[in-house]
């Protein structure tokens, strides 16, 4: 069931729409992503918790959803705002439409929005706090209440509020068939925030998987006996997650092999000594150019990230491997000195291009070397 809603901007943009999914107010730090497909992975990206999601592209919910494509099993978003609403969908594998996903998930979104002027804004300006919200009289000031009570993202720790309560096995490898491919290695996964697909190819390339909750002790992991650590993507700013920096320290100390995506690779570069920014409008989409920038090869990556590592902070024992083609912005580091290394985007693709799937080898290779040395 749709009904009048409204985008409200924290510049005092008011922008009238039709409301879709759960009716409710939501607020959050409004982004928009240019991916053309992939939408139901998008959304259920724990790395937007508390940000609201603008598709460029204008149809989004064309082949409606299904159950095999969630990268959690909720919605962290705070809304989700398009340009069309299909009044029907169509795909072999669909069994809901993208209104129902949303009433289901309990998430509010919004269509009938010019988003391609809302991205020039966005792109020009930088990221907005924003509220949808349904229409009513007295609807522009409960907006306004609810973005005064929302402080934004930068120094928000939201790692910690997404993160799996009680430790679990990942059974699962990768579509179609989620054949199980592993060799005896054990990856202890540290949960910020972490998409199915990723613990799929950790399962398909390097091994046995075990998720934890992101303020797990040092003792409490080792005690697990991990070949290697990983780092999983998440929201949220990186730096208030003191907890995490303390037990990623504690791992480079042990030359633990270590591998971290998105907000795992802006943790494991503060564990090391960098500093991290927040950007002016973060990266999302699934169309980034990104270059090795010792072999110069370049690869097209999806990306999900408000905040980045600063290059210029780099000590002299980590190493830039990645950059960005779009600005120049650091997208992978390695540690000289350690068995560990980060990349920004998500090699996992899920969704976008599968060319960094490498990462995941890599990091088995690291594993198997480090076992060697020892």
């Amino acid at each position: 069931m749709t009904f009048p809603a409204l985008l409200v901007l924290e510049d005092g943009t008011v922008c009238k729409g039709l409301g879709f999914g759960h009716s409710t107010v939501s607020v959050g730090e409004i982004v928009f992503n240019t991916s053309m497909s992939g939408y139901q992975e998008i959304i259920t990206d724990p790395s937007y918790a508390k940000q609201i999601i603008a598709f460029t592209h204008p149809h989004i919910g064309n082949t409606g959803t299904n159950n095999e494509d969630n990268e959690s099993d909720g919605i962290f978003a705070s809304g989700v705002v398009i340009r069309d609403l299909p009044k029907h969908y169509s795909n072999w594998r669909a069994t809901s439409s993208l209104e129902e996903f949303l009433a289901s998930k309990k998430t509010i979104g919004i269509a009938n929005i010019d988003t391609r002027q809302l991205t020039g804004t966005l792109r020009d300006h930088g990221s907005f706090k924003a509220c949808i919200l349904p229409d009513s009289e007295d609807a522009i000031a409960i907006a306004h209440d609810a973005l005064d009570g929302f402080n934004g993202l930068q120094g928000l720790d939201l790692a910690k509020e997404v993160s799996v309560k009680e430790k679990y096995s990942w059974e699962e490898g990768t579509w179609p068939d989620y054949k199980d491919v592993s060799d005896g290695i054990l990856i202890v996964a540290v949960d910020f925030g972490v998409k199915k697909n990723i613990l799929r190819l950790l399962k398909k390339h390097v091994g046995e998987v075990i998720v934890v909750n992101a303020q797990i002790s040092f003792d409490e992991l080792m005690a697990l006996k991990p070949d290697g650590v990983f780092l999983s993507n998440g929201p949220g700013d990186p730096e208030p997650c003191d907890y995490a920096i303390e037990l990623i320290q504690e791992l480079l100390h042990i030359n633990m092999p270590v591998f971290g995506i998105c907000l795992g690779h802006q943790l494991l570069a503060l564990s090391g000594g960098c500093k991290t920014y927040k950007m002016k409008f973060g990266h999302h989409g699934a169309n980034h150019p990104v270059q090795d920038v010792d072999s110069k090869t370049v690869f097209i990556t999806s990306q999900n990230h408000g905040f980045a590592v600063e290059e210029s902070s780099l000590p002299e024992n980590i190493k830039t491997t990645h950059l960005s083609l779009f600005d120049q912005s650091l997208q992978g580091i390695e540690f000289t000195d350690k068995p560990a290394f980060g990349f920004q985007g998500h090699p996992e693709a899920s969704p976008g291009p599968h060319e960094l799937e490498e990462l995941f080898i890599k990091f088995k290779s690291l594993i198997q070397s480090n076992a060697k040395k020892n």
